[in-house]
């Protein structure tokens, strides 16, 4: 145990891999002892982002340099469309220009395009460097800095070139959710409230009662939160690391999620957390229409997301009219699907997801339609 600020851990079970998810305010002041416990050396190089690097990087780097860490930075541009082919083949050249060796520290100071591109970059230099992730957004501290999953996206759809790669460490400071602005915070809450949803009644109730605590900032509620998704998604992979069988439940509204990304064009119109929330949606009005639950468990989520602010449509989002062939087309390059059948997560009630591969292609083009803007 680190002798600062108070602070809660989370273990990933993976044997020889297992790795710890340490969650607090003022982490990232301490960042240095951490460290020490992880690196091989006192060689790291910090991957970014220009928002973040406004608000963290020069206190991240001063930790550091004052603990006598060789430092390197790397401030990439912001937002989903860095996640990129191009972008990794510049950042791995970059990484091997600098002069690094296996014992290199990688850190992802950022958000979940940092996160994935980074440690996809950690993962295939000199096959393997050490990495630790430091995340400043709700949903990469709740989702996407645990677990291991790296990828870029390409033209055929989100996350299809990518490893499993876990870091040796999580360091989530909640003091940086403080910087985000309010959608961001929203997006990210979105993750939350799908633990909730995938398996654990009691949580979703948490969050219909506190949910708007998490999103006014309250810390309590939000470190509350962080850690409750994190024992959540830490369990999930302990059990199923590369997503053979349970971890696919965290998938539940992104069949529809990343599609609608796609069709969006990666673009800030339409933030990743959002698309989860409205694929969500869709889950579940997918799950009403076959019978699978009831209408009063789709309209309960329905209520919750229209509470605290997140999509319940698509109006206003897309810049033309989108059709069905449109998001089937994404759908269709999804890499869950097996045999040639769309994979969704659904539900037969909130908390009680499964996964569907078979779900009428009639129906499912109904719901769209009756879905999309």
């Amino acid at each position: 145990m680190i002798d600062g600020p108070a602070s809660t851990e989370v273990t990933v079970d993976l044997g020889e891999r297992s790795y710890n998810i340490v969650i607090g305010a003022g982490l990232i002041a301490h960042a240095d002892d951490y460290l020490a416990a992880v690196a091989p050396s006192r060689r790291v190089i910090i991957v970014t982002d220009e928002n973040v690097a406004v608000l963290w990087l020069e206190k991240l780097k001063t930790v550091l340099s004052r603990a006598n860490y060789h430092v390197l930075t790397r401030v990439l541009t912001p937002g989903e469309q860095t996640k990129s082919l191009d972008q990794i083949a510049a950042l791995t050249d970059w990484i091997l220009e600098s002069g690094v060796d296996r014992k290199t520290t990688v850190i992802a100071l950022g958000g979940g395009v940092i996160g994935d591109l980074a440690g996809f970059a950690a993962a295939i230099t000199l096959r393997g460097l050490p990495f630790v992730q430091i995340p400043t957004t709700l949903l990469a501290q709740v989702d996407s800095s645990v677990g291991g999953k790296t990828a870029v996206d390409t033209r055929h759809g989100k996350n299809l070139i990518g490893a499993f790669y876990q870091p040796h460490l999580v360091l989530a400071d909640t003091d940086t959710l403080s910087t985000l602005p309010a959608r961001q915070v929203a997006a990210g809450y979105a993750e939350v409230i799908k633990y909730g949803l995938i398996n654990d009644l009691g949580f979703f109730e948490w969050c219909e009662a506190h949910g708007r605590m998490v999103l006014d900032g309250d810390p309590i509620a939000t470190r509350h939160a962080v850690e409750m998704s994190c024992r959540a998604k830490a369990d999930i992979v302990a059990q199923d690391e590369k997503e053979s069988d349970r971890r696919a439940l965290l998938n539940l509204g992104h069949t529809f999620g990343h599609a609608f990304e796609a069709e969006a064009g990666f673009h800030d119109l339409l933030l990743h957390g959002e698309s989860i929330a409205f694929g969500t949606l869709c889950a579940f009005e997918l799950s009403r229409r076959l019978e699978l639950c009831s209408s009063q468990d789709a309209e309960r989520v329905r209520s919750h997301f229209y509470k605290v602010g997140l999509p319940t449509n698509l109006n206003g989002i897309a810049e033309r009219h989108w059709t069905p062939d449109m998001i089937l087309a994404h759908m269709r390059k999804d890499k869950k699907n097996e045999d040639g059948n769309l994979t969704f997560i659904l539900v037969h009630g909130i908390g009680q997801a499964y996964v569907n591969r078979n779900v009428p292609i009639d129906t499912l083009r109904e719901l769209l339609w009756d879905m999309l803007p």
